[in-house]
C-alpha cells in the first residue's frame, strides 16, 4: 500500500477548492487524482478532518484476540495435549 498523502497537502488542496478553484484546477495543480480530491472532501464532510486513517492493519486478523489471556491459559494448561484441553 502506498504511503498516504501528507496532511499539509490535503489541507492545501481542499483550501484551494474552498477558495473557489475548480476541481480540475486543484487536482492538476497538486498532482493528485480527481477521485482523491473527492474522497478528501467526503472525509472532511463525514469526520470533520482530512487526516488519513492510522488504524490500518496489514494482513489477516489474528486468530487470538486477547494475547495476554492466551499466555495465561498456556502457562496454566501448557502440559496438556490438544485433546485434553478440548
Amino acid at each position: 500500500m502506498p504511503a498516504a498523502y501528507s496532511l499539509d497537502l490535503r489541507n492545501k488542496a481542499v483550501a484551494a477548492f474552498d477558495n473557489g478553484a475548480s476541481k480540475s484546477h486543484v487536482y492538476r495543480l497538486f498532482g493528485i487524482s480527481r477521485n482523491t480530491l473527492d474522497l478528501w472532501l467526503k472525509r472532511r464532510e463525514r469526520t470533520g478532518s482530512l487526516a488519513p486513517d492510522t488504524e490500518y492493519h496489514h494482513g489477516p486478523k489474528p486468530k487470538i484476540d486477547d494475547l495476554d489471556a492466551f499466555r495465561e491459559f498456556a502457562k496454566k494448561h501448557g502440559h496438556l495435549t490438544q485433546e485434553e484441553m478440548a
